[in-house]
Parts: C-alpha cells; sequence; structure tokens
C-alpha cells in the first residue's frame, strides 16, 4: 500500500485540531512549519491513550492493542509502515532529530494504565509521571532544537504539574473509569474512606487531601518555571500559556473549596482572555 506523507500531516492536524488537551497541539503560537510535527505526535500519543482507555474490551485485550500499536511503530522506523500517521511520524523523529525512548516512554505508560489502577504513594505516581507526561515536554524542546539538560528537566517539571493538575481535575472522572490517582498512603493518612468516592462526598478529610496536593502540585509549577528563560518568541508565549492554564485549574479547586467530586473545575472560553492577560503582564 502506498502511502502519502501530505495527507499524513493533513490528517493529523485535523485530528488534533478536532481534541481538548490542556497541553497545546496546533496552537497558533506555535509556527507553521512545526504544527504539523506537533499534530503527529499528539495523534501519536492520544491514539495510544484510546487504546488504553478503550472500555469495550478488558485490560488483556488493551494490552494486545498497544503491542500491537507499539510494533507498527518500530515498524515505521524501519521503513514499514501500516498508515498514513505512522508514515508521517516517521518523517517527523528523522527530520527533526527526535529521541526514540520519548515516544516508547508514552506507550509504556499507556501500558500501565491497563493493568494498573492505584498508586502506593507520591513517588510512585512521580514515576508513573516521568513516563506519561514529561515525554511530551521533551519532544517538544527538540523540535525546537532545544537540548540543554537542564531545560529538559525543569520541564520534567512543569509536564508532571500539568499532569499532576489533571488528575486532582479529574477524581470523580477517574474513579468511575476505577482509577484513583491520589497516593494510596496519603488517602489513609487524612482518613479519607472509599465510600467518599462512591458517594461523591467531598467532607473536610477529602478537602484537606485535596489541598494539600493543589499546594504540592503548584510548588512544581514554581520550581519548574525557570524553563521559560531556555525559551523565546511563540514558544515562550504558548508555554507560559500552558503553564498559567495549569494554575487556573488550581486556582478554581480551590475556589470551589477543593470539591473535585461534585463538580469537576476546567477552563471556560471565558477565561481565555483572563489567561492571556496574565500571559502579558507576567
Amino acid at each position: 500500500m502506498k502511502f502519502d506523507l501530505s495527507t499524513g500531516y493533513t490528517e493529523a492536524l485535523k485530528f488534533a485540531n478536532s481534541h481538548y488537551e490542556n497541553f497545546p497541539t496546533a496552537s497558533l503560537l506555535i509556527p507553521k512549519e512545526l504544527r504539523k510535527h506537533v499534530a503527529v505526535i499528539y495523534q501519536f500519543a492520544r491514539t495510544a491513550d484510546d487504546y488504553a482507555d478503550e472500555h469495550n474490551y478488558d485490560s488483556k485485550k488493551r494490552l494486545e492493542l498497544l503491542n500491537d500499536f507499539e510494533n507498527q511503530f518500530y515498524d515505521a522506523l524501519n521503513g514499514k509502515w501500516t498508515n498514513n500517521m505512522f508514515y508521517a511520524l516517521a518523517n517527523t523523529i528523522n527530520e527533526k532529530q527526535l529521541t526514540i525512548e520519548n515516544f516508547t516512554n508514552l506507550v509504556f505508560a499507556f501500558k500501565q494504565d491497563t493493568f494498573k489502577d492505584r498508586y502506593k504513594n507520591y513517588n510512585e505516581l512521580i514515576e508513573y509521571c516521568r513516563y506519561s507526561a514529561n515525554p511530551v515536554g521533551r519532544l517538544i524542546l527538540e523540535l525546537f532544537q532545544i537540548k540543554e539538560q537542564e531545560a529538559f528537566l525543569l520541564s520534567d517539571k512543569i509536564c508532571t504539574a500539568l499532569q499532576l493538575t489533571n488528575f486532582w481535575q479529574d477524581v470523580s472522572v477517574d474513579y468511575k473509569k476505577g482509577r484513583i490517582y491520589l497516593p494510596q498512603n496519603e488517602i489513609s493518612d487524612f482518613n479519607v474512606n472509599q465510600i467518599d468516592f462512591e458517594n461523591n462526598s467531598a467532607n473536610s478529610n477529602f478537602k484537606q487531601l485535596i489541598s494539600f496536593q493543589v499546594a504540592r502540585t503548584q510548588k512544581l509549577f514554581d520550581e519548574g518555571k525557570n524553563l521559560l528563560n531556555f525559551l523565546n518568541g511563540r514558544l515562550k508565549l504558548q508555554i507560559k500559556l500552558t503553564i498559567i492554564g495549569g494554575e487556573e485549574i488550581l486556582i478554581k479547586i480551590k475556589q470551589q473549596d477543593f470539591d473535585v467530586l461534585q463538580k469537576r473545575p476546567k477552563i471556560e472560553r471565558k477565561d481565555f482572555f483572563k489567561l492571556l492577560k496574565k500571559v502579558i503582564l507576567s
């Protein structure tokens, strides 16, 4: 079968623009010549994520799908393509000299999602973020030819903070899927019970637990903000907007008294200009 590079990138851009994500994909703040590369990386990650969350299949079948997906990825790197996405992705990797491990780390995290739904402690959760979130930031930096180790480490802090923010934002959503990302030992430390999740009951103990997570996640954002010193132009604006967007979710969690069971905090259209103003003035 013959595959077309232009079609692959066009499909990736359409895919990226049709999905919402806290992480920017084909944003206008990303230079036009790089948007197709960002979009196909996003398509790769989102497709794998969808396999991990495919609830029509049991965990064994979802893992099989991800193993097959990973094999297709390796085949693409060796010039054997199965669809336009892998054709375009292989071109992006070769053209931009991207690190293969960042892609395989993402797939590793999605595989873990098929069989692991609890995390014993914070360190275990951070280790998960090392695979599920940090590779995305590193790939974006590589696309922009930023390869300093310090920049990678600062990016890891921001990406982990964004991932954790999404976990606290989606506590009720994830629980319905059978997942709890709140560290199990901290759930116990704050005397939160399983029935609190089942009843959507955010009592004072639960709110204190979420308050603790929010404060720790904000500290991660603060520790990673020096990443901006490595950036310039539109990328700097985009990453600044991404950080401020993540922090805004934490603010909204605080504004609703840390009750993320009754209401999922989210950024509305009306918030955009406020966030943009923060970007310009910061």
